[in-house]
């Protein structure tokens, strides 16, 4: 099942345990379970501390495996095969449980050490999702670290009855001792801060006791990380506070126009900025959200944990989300039907009637990668006619089972309490309504800027982005922006980064002067 080289590579690392685990497999006679045991057979193979057990499969799901210390009872497991993006978190689950220490920071390790309470908690994944792993690998760790916590991870794709029933359509989702936990990526620190109730407060009086930076910058993702690196190499106190590190790239699956490398994924893109940025004074601070900005001869940033910071420049790169149809139903079927990402919760769908709504090259990619998953997909357009790249519509319309619906406004969610059901649009020639019976929708209408929180403090453009000048100023004296959130045309990464440079060295320029 493994292939030499990756056998190779996986053998080098397991030399690092330090104490011998045991491999228990739940199996029975069907293939998957033989691929099950296949890959836990080669993976013992490879060191002399792995032992492979036959578990009693009554009560577990079959397939599914456990990973535990020699004498110790197991509580990291895998129902599925953790292959594709999942199979560093099988990696990591070996290292971590066979004494190999963890990365993490010594404080966090010892926040995870210290819950008392008993936490199971499953999580429902797929193989195709890049958002997954970040989630799986935080709870397996806990589990690693504390022996009141246990983690399994559940391929929803092979349990698809078990994904009917708990009717999940979204990935990934963790439930928590039975009951429903959270959805979506997230990662480590606002795991704890769930089930810590008082890890915010903390975090709260840790920030406020900061003294005020030189350059604060709010957002880290591209721009954010970019200014950050240009404003630490001028000699500058600087800080990073942002919700999520890296912004809407860590939910970018391929990146293919990011100038000298020829291909990688938003997460690895994403681990090499904040590795940049740590290997400079940078004071970074993670799960934190803007409320308000009171502009001052010290400027203040104020969160919604209730902390403030304050700095002598500010430099704004919130970014953008995914735009909302605002329309009766979206949000309270999002999660139930309604999905923003097609590689991540597409699988749960397989088989199953989809629409895609949006007609620029998100969403014509979106209906091609859903196409070859589910039974049909019909893409809806407000306008005449896609948008998309010429290419994406030839093979587009090259596919047997999508059809395509222009000038169609679409104006409801429908559902039956529990999850979608359908999708009603308004034909825009006609004014005629119609109705479409599918199991899910991918929105894919654009981007929204993320500054609820300045309106009203900087001029911002009648889309709601920043305005800035050619140095990145905003109207507010010592208050720069850059990236998405700017009205700057052309969302693209790297532009998104050099213009973080520019805005960091206009507000360095700034500051020599003031």
């Amino acid at each position: 099942m493994l292939e030499a080289s990756l056998k190779d590579q996986l053998r080098a690392y397991l030399d690092r345990l330090t104490r011998p685990i045991e491999l228990i497999a739940y199996v029975d006679d069907s293939p998957a379970s033989q691929e099950t045991r296949t890959l836990l057979a080669e993976i013992a193979e490879l060191s002399a501390k792995i032992t492979l057990k036959q578990g009693d499969p009554a009560g577990e799901r079959v397939p599914s495996f456990a990973i535990a210390a020699t004498g110790e009872a197991p509580r990291i497991r895998f129902a599925g095969l953790p292959m594709g993006h999942e199979f560093t978190s099988l990696v990591l689950a070996l290292l971590h449980t066979g004494g190999h220490p963890a990365k993490a920071e010594a404080e966090v390790q010892a926040q995870i050490r210290a819950l008392p309470d008993r936490l199971r908690f499953e999580t429902y994944i797929s193989l195709t999702c890049h958002n997954c792993p970040e989630v799986v690998q935080s709870l397996n760790l806990m589990a690693a670290l504390n022996p009141h916590i246990e983690h399994i991870m559940i391929d929803g794709a092979l349990f698809q009855e078990e994904v009917n029933q708990r009717q999940i359509m979204a990935v990934p989702s963790v439930y928590l001792n039975g009951e429903p936990f959270a959805q979506g990526r997230m990662e480590l620190p606002e795991i704890l801060a769930k089930v810590d109730t008082g890890a915010v407060a903390r975090a709260a009086e840790k920030i406020a006791a900061k003294t005020p930076f030189d350059l604060l910058i709010v957002g880290g993702g591209p721009a954010g990380a970019s200014a950050a690196i240009y404003a630490a190499r001028k000699g500058i106190r600087t800080g990073i506070v942002a919700e999520r590190f890296g912004g809407q790239v860590m939910d970018t699956l391929g990146i293919e126009n990011f100038i000298s490398v020829k291909e990688t994924e938003g997460p690895k893109l994403v681990a090499a900025l904040e590795a940049h940025v740590a290997a400079y004074e940078v004071d970074v601070m993670n799960q934190q959200r803007a409320r308000a900005l009171v502009p001052g001869e010290q400027i203040e940033v104020q969160l919604e944990s209730g902390a403030s910071l304050k700095a002598k420049s500010v430099l704004i790169a919130t970014g953008a989300r995914w735009r909302e149809m605002n329309v009766p139903g979206e949000r309270e079927y999002r999660g139930k039907g309604v999905a923003y990402c097609p590689h991540c919760d597409g699988p749960l769908f397989k088989g199953k009637r989809v629409a895609v709504v949006g007609g620029g090259n998100s969403g014509v990619e979106a209906a091609i990668d859903l196409a070859g998953i589910v039974e049909h997909v019909t893409l809806l357009e407000f306008g005449a006619a896609l948008r998309a790249d010429a290419v994406l519509q030839k093979k587009l319309f090259s596919l047997p089972n999508v059809k395509v619906i222009t000038e169609a406004q679409t104006t409801e969610v429908l559902g039956d309490g529990q999850k979608v059901n359908g999708l009603q649009y308004t034909d825009r020639p006609s004014g005629t309504s119609h109705r479409v019976d599918l199991a899910g929708i991918f929105v894919q209408i654009g981007l929204v800027p993320n500054t609820d929180w300045v309106k009203g403090t900087v001029n911002l453009s009648r889309f709601g982005e920043i305005e800035v000048d050619a140095r990145g100023q905003t109207s507010v004296p010592g208050v720069f922006a850059a990236g998405d959130v700017t009205a700057v045309p052309f969302k693209q990464i790297i532009i998104a980064m050099g213009e973080g440079a520019k805005a960091a060295l206009g507000a360095f320029d700034h500051l020599i002067r003031s």
